[in-house]
């Protein structure tokens, strides 16, 4: 049994537009040319990190792909932990993807992970190992019982702040990868880093979920003559031969994230 209640889950129902997203081998994004670079799509039962700052598009990129995911006959999960529900689907609801209409119980789930964690009587701060065990067979319930073929978890890096020590965050993270793999289920989990600094680029915060997922989708950016333009690069992807060339990212509410080549700096 899942241990939470209707009002802190959004169900988003999207009629079948396409056949099913994901292959033996790969689980679409849905966005063409993000597909391309990664040779076909994220390799289905991966556990991806993307990675960036403030405003560089995670949350977009990752509801997107539960979107398209959904337009393709496959369920999908968002946990969120850094914004309640009603602002996150706000905000969503400026996207052509995201339509209000199918807010119903259906193929994108959105559920508040700091409600759930209320309900199982967590600390809010600070999670002990039993703490992390009960939270992960949670998640892993809630997948299984809504067959979920799509996780998203936003973000990793304020739920690795509540279990403290490196050995509590590998060890939470690698069981969670395995154990939605082993169901099938592809995983995206958004992680917060501040701004590159003299191109050193940071994967994380804590220095060890880089090492434990399958690939890492780098959100950065690129300064053009004082504007700030928004860019991809696919840093490691296990089991395909991606691109890692950097390219423009863009976000409208028209057409979501699409991805462009990135033009020389003339300066």
């Amino acid at each position: 049994m899942i241990a939470y209640q209707n009002e802190n889950v959004v169900h988003t129902s999207v009629e079948n537009e396409f056949d099913s997203a994901t292959t033996d081998k790969f689980c679409k994004i849905g966005i063409e040319e993000l597909d391309l670079k990664l040779g076909g799509g994220i390799p289905s039962g991966n556990t991806v990190l993307m990675v960036g700052s403030s405003g560089s598009g995670k949350t977009t990129l990752s509801m997107q792909f539960l979107a398209n995911g959904a337009k393709m006959g496959e369920r999908g999960v968002f946990f969120t932990i850094t914004e309640p529900l009603f602002k996150l689907t706000k905000n969503m609801e400026n996207f052509s993807f995201y339509d209000k209409k199918m807010i119903e119980e259906g193929n994108v789930n959105i559920i508040d992970l700091r409600i759930i964690s209320e309900r199982l009587g967590l600390d809010a701060e600070k999670y002990s190992v039993e703490d992390a065990s009960a939270l992960l067979d949670v998640l892993k319930d809630i997948a299984d019982e809504l067959q979920v073929k799509r996780l998203v978890i936003d973000s990793i890096t304020a739920l690795c702040y509540r279990l403290k020590t490196n050995e509590m965050i590998r060890d939470f993270i690698f069981k969670l990868g395995s154990s939605l793999a082993s169901m099938g289920c592809t995983t995206i989990l958004t992680s917060e880093v501040p701004p590159a600094r003299q191109g050193h680029l940071q994967y994380s915060k804590y220095g060890i979920e880089e090492f434990i997922a399958d690939g890492i989708m780098y959100l950065g950016d690129v300064d053009r003559k004082g504007d700030l333009i928004r860019t991809l690069q696919l840093i490691k992807m296990r089991g395909t031969a991606h691109s890692r060339s950097k390219v423009a990212l863009a976000i409208s509410s028209e057409n979501g994230v699409q991805i462009t080549p990135l033009l020389k700096s003339t300066r």
